[in-house]
């Protein structure tokens, strides 16, 4: 049975996007800023009420919102805020227009252009066949194809001196969910492998972190995603950018379920390694947005 994907923020009942403005506006008004004020109200709102408040703020004030957030806070937790008030789909170009580090002032160009443009090589193509976003749709197994795929990437692994890129990126690329999946499990009965193992062997570099990254996305979302988190917060420091982007991009998607995975692949919970790996309002906003404790 498919996994049901829950987000742990969701549209909150009885919107009033003028009340809120206004509420905001107190916040911000005047000497100091009640930080607790924003964070509470604006994550527990979901993105689309967020823009509706964007507008409301405008008409009552003449004023930009995200311009006074900016202003009145700091740090991380200004950036956690500022990404959550992004429409959604804006979000996510920006934070592809900070992958391939690109001038501020680059926009309206195509993404695979930038893409070209900013990689080279097998890791390259890769990415230009997933930016095609044309896999097979979802339908009955054929198990002979199954069988076949396995195969073939058995050929050009394990069983050929040198590796047959091209053909790891045609199958990973192109083929259902459901189908690879079914590849995997096949993979392993017939070369006594996890196709992770493989990968780890017969490649390295980008291409090696991106076939790895696609393999753990078709196994299961969420666990690949749970997986970032914890090494985003594991070790010495913390890579708050990825925290964020994470936590941000997935909220209203399937939060709740990285959270599942992470407590059952980690011996702790996101909302306890989120609390003891940051601090302050950036904390108190991101455990809003966790949206409780796993026991």
């Amino acid at each position: 049975m498919a996994q049901v994907l829950m987000g742990t923020v969701t549209d909150f009942p009885g919107f009033d996007e003028r009340a809120d403005a206004e509420t905001l506006r107190k916040a911000m008004k005047g000497l100091g800023t009640d930080e607790e004020t924003i964070l509470t109200l604006l994550t527990s709102r979901s993105n689309a009420q967020r823009q509706e408040i964007i507008a409301a703020f405008k008409t009552l004030f003449g004023r930009d919102l995200l311009d006074d957030l900016k202003s009145e806070l700091t740090g991380k937790f200004e950036k956690l805020i500022v990404a959550l008030m992004k429409p959604s789909h804006l979000y996510d170009a920006y934070e592809l227009k900070h992958a391939l580090k690109l001038p501020t002032y680059k926009y309206g160009s195509s993404l695979e252009d930038d893409v070209v443009g900013d990689t080279s090589g097998y890791y390259q193509r890769m990415l230009v066949v997933l930016l095609q976003a044309n896999r097979d749709p979802d339908a009955r197994i054929d198990e002979a194809q199954v069988e076949q795929d396995a195969q073939a990437l058995f050929q050009a692994g394990e069983l050929k001196w040198g590796t047959d890129e091209e053909k790891f990126i045609t199958i990973f690329g192109t083929r259902s969910v459901s189908h690879l999946r079914r590849v995997f499990d096949k993979y392993m009965t017939i070369s006594g492998f996890q196709i992770e193992e493989t990968i780890d062997r017969e490649t390295s570099g980008n291409l090696e972190q991106l076939l790895l990254a696609v393999v753990k996305s078709i196994r299961s979302i969420p666990a690949y995603l749970a997986e970032t988190l914890y090494y985003a917060m594991k070790g010495a420091g913390t890579d708050d950018h990825t925290l964020i982007r994470v936590v941000v991009s997935r909220s209203e998607i399937d939060l709740f379920n990285i959270r599942k995975e992470f407590r059952k692949n980690f011996a702790t919970s996101l909302y306890s390694m989120i609390k003891s790996d940051t601090s302050g309002d950036y904390k108190k906003a991101l455990l809003l947005l966790c949206g409780g404790e796993d026991d």
